[in-house]
């Protein structure tokens, strides 16, 4: 039996491009954030865009979007190489993938929480795998040193730029995609139900202050307050 090779029509292309320049822009505008943890690893929220690139197309356009966004970063504005691309990735490979794969199997808010937490916990298990693997050949380090960062500095940092990027996604994702949907670049919601305002409204305030309290965390991790 033949695959059914999956088609992307001009609408879901043009919208791709705008998530890749979108993503790119929050990329960049996240290298401009003077907080880094250990020195080195760095706060980047582009995996929000992505995330609702997939909630919207399915995880293969996901994927297209992080490899093209990751290879334009490398040739611009990161010094990190081959080796940055890939982590860059895998680490939003991790997180957005699981979320759009089980967003899909039921397009509800629940299924998009509990695939957000899953992209979350999947995200932080694989780079503490990698960084494991890949930060001594990096940075030229003793593998031990990197072992006795993996729970204290690589767990948690990859925990709270997940749970960061997932907040801020149930955040905008309403607004893009209505966007989107006004400007005809997705198909309009199928849905007959009534719209549950009490619901937007506690979701925006729940997710404004999981934001809040994380960067707070994050402040008072580094020092700065």
């Amino acid at each position: 039996m033949e695959k059914t090779k999956r088609k992307f029509s001009t609408k879901e292309i043009v919208c791709m491009g705008m998530f890749c320049a979108l993503a790119y822009a929050v990329m960049a505008l996240s290298k401009l954030i003077p907080v880094s943890i250990a020195g080195f690893l760095n706060f980047d929220f582009k995996d929000f865009v992505i995330a609702i690139c997939g909630f919207l197309f399915g995880p293969l356009p996901a994927i297209i979007v992080t490899v093209i966004v990751s290879l334009i970063e490398m040739i611009t504005i990161s010094s990190t190489g081959p080796i940055g691309l890939l982590m860059n990735v895998l680490s939003t490979c991790a997180f957005v993938v699981p979320a759009a794969l089980f967003y899909r199997s039921k397009r509800k808010f629940s299924s998009a929480v509990v695939g957000l937490i899953l992209g979350i916990v999947c995200m932080a298990i694989i780079m503490v795998l990698w960084n494991w693997l890949i930060t001594p050949l990096y940075m030229g380090v003793p593998r031990e040193t990197v072992v006795g960062m993996l729970l204290p500095v690589f767990l948690p940092f990859n925990l709270i730029k997940g749970a960061i990027n997932a907040a801020i996604t149930l955040l905008l994702y309403h607004p893009i995609v209505s966007a989107l949907r006004k400007a005809n670049l997705v198909p309009q919601s199928t849905s007959k139900a009534p719209k549950k305002k009490g619901l937007s409204l506690g979701v925006t305030l729940v997710s404004i202050f999981v934001i809040i309290s994380l960067v707070l965390v994050v402040l008072a991790w580094t020092g700065i307050i």
